[in-house]
């Protein structure tokens, strides 16, 4: 198992304010001892607040490189992008020097940009100082979707990414293809934050915790990694 701590707020707005300080702690420790500090984030309403208020603050920004976790085989100005999400709400302010490093490249699918984007992932410094998830209704974290076209590699494989064509599904929308951190890239992370958010998801983690199939839910995947250090964060 993952060492796990559980962080268990009244309101998202406590939430956000432990999440911010944390991140702000971590990215300034991490500065004091490297040259470089790399923070691994994801889309969603759960991080947002806690990314527009760190992107006023005085950190050595030019020294922070910032990747996303995961992203939809979609254009940066598409609005389900999440590099326009990171871009509109963490990069700005201070944070706008920030060393931003794409996921989405020119290839015409995901399959067909894993291996520049794998290039550009294995300059980021690891282990990755933080790594931000969230997490489905359906148990799936970053794009490693239940029973998903390249979920085995993303489980199992020592590349940094991967691709994955998803199921359609609620959770999921019409945009299936995605690229993702891999378990193994995850793992290479000082603290893993996963923020969840709502009595229903709530639910669906302690399932996840409790075992089984990793197939049909993957978040497990994280959850039984024994080098992993993962905080919750959960807010009703």
């Amino acid at each position: 198992m993952a060492t796990i701590t559980e962080h268990f707020f009244d309101s998202k707005e406590q939430m956000t304010q432990a999440l911010a300080a944390s991140l702000v702690e971590r990215l300034t420790s991490a500065l004091t001892e490297r040259q470089r500090a790399s923070l691994m984030v994801s889309g969603g309403s759960s991080p947002a607040p806690a990314y527009k208020y760190l992107s006023g603050l005085d950190i050595a920004w030019d020294k922070v490189d910032v990747a996303m976790v995961d992203e939809r085989w979609v254009d940066a100005d598409h609005d389900k992008s999440n590099e326009s999400f990171i871009i509109n709400t963490l990069l700005q302010d201070k944070a706008a020097s920030a060393n931003f490093i794409t996921m989405k490249n020119s290839a015409e699918t995901a399959e067909a940009g894993v291996e520049q984007c794998e290039q550009m992932y294995a300059q980021i410094q690891r282990p990755f100082d933080v790594t931000i998830l969230g997490m489905g209704p359906d148990g799936h974290t970053a794009s490693l979707f239940p029973h998903a076209q390249g979920l085995e590699t993303g489980l199992s494989s020592q590349q940094l990414v991967c691709a994955i064509n998803a199921i359609e599904s609620e959770v999921t929308g019409a945009i299936t293809e995605r690229m993702t951190l891999t378990l193994h890239a995850i793992a290479q992370s000082r603290v893993v934050k996963l923020l969840i958010s709502g009595e229903e998801k709530l639910a669906v983690y302690k399932e996840a915790k409790a075992g089984g199939d990793v197939q049909a839910m993957p978040l497990r995947a994280v959850l039984q990694h024994p080098e992993l250090e993962l905080e919750v964060y959960w807010a009703p």
